[in-house]
């Protein structure tokens, strides 16, 4: 498998650290407010890359952390009025249920930024004693002149860089190359945690070097996230991890271009900002969503319209009715399954695009192709009732990957309640507290429901 590297700038043979194992970090939503579907853009092309690299036999541990301390979210906790856990869990919970309306396999760790300070207070220790880090006014920073590496994977001129000039919020400038904050000092307000410098916070970037390295390892395989995350958070996570290990942090970087709207870019001012729920409103189904998003090449632009919408739509439909077309030969007396070597073909270059830095055009080609193929042999009444079964399973194998070729089930409903019940027993399942996991088990079948843990995580169906 071939896939585009970040760091290097080039498509190159992806080799996980151990074979047959992937450590997969992918950066999670910063829960102040409802998922854009500009995020979920990003979400589907890393849930894609999991499915294939699962599909071709690998054993993906994939870690998705939930930024839930920041400066916006600090911001409008206070204009609400509500507590930090307050605001963020009801964010957290929207975005898992949109994640499943979608069809994105679970993470297997879901770690919290407020749950792991005491991981990122050790990290600003470990960069302090390398002498990486200075003080001012209480607050902890990261002298980017002590890292000999900043720059490499934004590309930033090292005669850009503006040591000694520092920055304190959590986002800022592409073009603003300065040393950044680690540990914030309390402002009068705000949440705070004891420190060896004080009560205060940890700056946006140290939280997922801290956690990574919890749950993946002082190195890891795989790191993703959109492009607009390459600087400067993902250049301040190599500098904080490989100034604290003396270590490579990542061997093998991937990110997503933007997604826009009609050609624009999206923006509430123009009045084409979506949420997910925005679209769902609207009577466009979660399936031809997820089309649309995991349907342009992760490194392209990704124009999201009306028009695209309706196209996806057809080519969804063709699908579906020759797998209806073919499905009516179960019926038919057993013949020559003279499409199955054209299917097998066909399954070979499907996965071979994908294997090709997820080629996701040439995937979808091989496919649509073969359904052109699959109908002229109806049309001819030269299809068995093999020949079905044959593109039955090819349909599954891709799907597997894709999670749109075949048609949704309708996902039986659940009250707010029951659906909290279920994210807390995912919580337990990822921290191995099988005992609180058991207690929810049996709060949501109280409740009505049974779960089943399926492989595209579980699904709940009303209690007989």
């Amino acid at each position: 498998m071939r896939l585009y590297n970040s760091l290097t700038r080039t498509v190159e043979e992806f080799r996980p650290r151990e074979p047959g194992r992937v450590g997969l970090y992918t950066c999670g939503p910063t829960v102040h407010d409802f998922a854009h579907i500009g995020n979920f853009r990003a979400y589907a092309w890393e849930d894609l890359l999991r499915r294939h690299l699962e599909a071709r036999g690998l054993a993906v541990h994939h870690v998705m952390n939930i930024t839930d301390v920041e400066d916006k979210i600090i911001r409008k906790a206070a204009a609400a009025g509500a507590s930090l856990r307050e605001y963020t869990d009801r964010y957290t919970a929207a975005f898992f249920e949109d994640a499943r309306a979608l069809r994105l396999l679970p993470a297997h760790v879901y770690p919290r930024a407020t749950e792991h300070i005491p991981e990122m207070i050790e990290l600003v220790r470990r960069l302090e004693a390398a002498g990486h880090t200075y003080r001012s006014e209480g607050s902890v920073y990261y002298r980017i002149g002590s890292f000999p590496g900043y720059g490499r994977l934004s590309g930033l001129d090292p005669d850009s860089l503006r040591a000694g000039a520092r920055v304190d919020a959590d986002e800022y400038e592409k073009d603003d190359p300065s040393d950044f904050v680690l540990w914030k000092a309390q402002k009068p307000g705000e949440p705070a945690w004891d420190s060896p410098w004080g009560p205060g916070r940890p700056g946006w970037h140290i939280e997922c070097s801290a956690m990574a390295m919890k749950y993946l390892g002082e190195s890891f395989d795989l790191h993703t996230g959109g492009v607009d995350n390459k600087f400067p958070h993902h250049e301040n996570e190599i500098a904080q991890s490989e100034g604290a290990t003396g270590q490579p942090f990542v061997r093998h970087w991937m990110h997503c271009s933007h997604l826009i709207v009609n050609g624009e870019k999206m923006s509430k001012s123009l009045g084409n900002f979506y949420t997910l729920r925005d679209l769902l409103e609207r009577g466009h189904e979660p399936r031809l969503i997820r089309y649309l998003l995991v349907g342009t090449h992760y490194r392209n632009q990704l124009d999201f319209s009306e028009k695209a919408l309706e196209q996806g739509r057809a080519e969804l439909s063709r699908v579906d009715n020759a797998a209806e077309r073919l499905a009516r030969l179960a019926t038919v007396e057993r013949g020559e399954a003279r499409l199955a070597p054209r299917v097998e073909a066909a399954r070979e270059a499907f996965f071979a695009a994908l294997d090709d830095d997820l080629n996701v055009s040439g995937a979808m080609g091989e496919a649509f192709q073969l359904v052109r193929d699959v109908n002229a042999a109806v049309d001819r009444g030269e299809a068995s009732r093999e020949d079905a079964a044959a593109f039955e399973a090819f349909l599954a194998d891709a799907d597997r990957v894709f999670g749109v070729l075949r048609p949704w089930q309708p996902v039986e409903a659940a009250p707010a309640e029951v659906l909290a019940l279920l994210d807390a027993r995912q919580a337990a399942r990822a921290a191995k507290n099988w005992a609180e996991s058991d207690r929810l088990r049996d709060a949501i079948l109280a409740a009505g429901f049974v779960i089943e843990d399926t492989r595209e995580g579980p699904q709940l169906k009303r209690r007989a």
